[in-house]
């Protein structure tokens, strides 16, 4: 499946959510990261974020769609970073 990570946690929390998120996904922009994920990926995600994060404090929101060709992206302005696929 494909997901879109969206956080807005504490300044502290920040740093930590970021490295652990880019070790499944691909950053994209501040806060913001995507990729495709197994639904196990995905459960070990909300675990490690649960574990991280403060719930009363912090806000997840994850978008999931089957594929990425079922969203359409569109940039204006600068991307800030660009995926690149290397085999």
């Amino acid at each position: 499946m494909y997901v879109l990570i969206v956080y807005d946690v504490n300044e502290k929390r920040v740093a930590k959510v970021l490295k652990y998120l880019r070790t499944y996904l691909n950053w994209i922009q501040n806060s913001v990261l995507e990729g495709e994920v197994t639904e196990g990926q995905l459960t070990e995600i909300k675990s490690g974020l649960k574990k991280i994060t403060n719930q009363k404090e912090d806000s997840i929101i994850i978008f999931k769609a089957r594929h990425k060709k079922w969203l359409t992206k569109e940039i204006i302005g600068q991307e800030k970073n660009e995926i690149s696929n290397f085999i």
